[in-house]
């Protein structure tokens, strides 16, 4: 398929697939005589991976990494980096907890201000407020 056709089946600008292309992640690309690019299945498959990936938090050199050259395995590199992104979404999770008490603490202290006091007092108030929580 040509560029066209697998920008339009996988959702991508064609400048983006020619992006990963040159970085490397698409390999699956032949010529034809006009010099046009020539896509496999396979690249329609590895951009989908991609865009899979990149949704889970990995980032460009990280498949680039993992992404195993033709007829190449790297099935205990992969579970590793898998369960080292795992590891990376739980402390994600524990600051973004974290984060979301505070801010719920400043909320309370916010509503907790009595209706005539300046906004400048009650903001200092706050900010002592996420000093001491963080």
């Amino acid at each position: 398929m040509n560029i066209g056709e697998l920008a339009k089946q996988s959702g991508l600008a064609a400048s983006r697939i020619r992006f990963y292309e040159a970085e490397g992640l698409i390999s699956q690309v032949g010529r034809q005589a006009n010099g046009y690019r020539r896509y496999s299945a396979e690249a329609l498959q590895t951009l989908q991976l991609i865009q899979s990936a990149q949704q889970a938090g990995f980032t460009l050199q990280e498949l680039k990494a993992l992404m195993p050259a033709p007829g190449e395995h790297k099935r205990d590199e992969l579970i590793e980096a898998l369960e080292r992104k795992v590891q990376q979404i739980e402390a994600m999770q524990v600051q973004l907890a974290h984060s979301k008490a505070q801010l719920l603490g400043v909320i309370e202290a916010v509503r907790a201000q009595p209706q005539g006091v300046p906004c400048s007092m009650g903001q200092k108030q706050v900010l002592a407020s996420i000093k001491l929580n963080a």
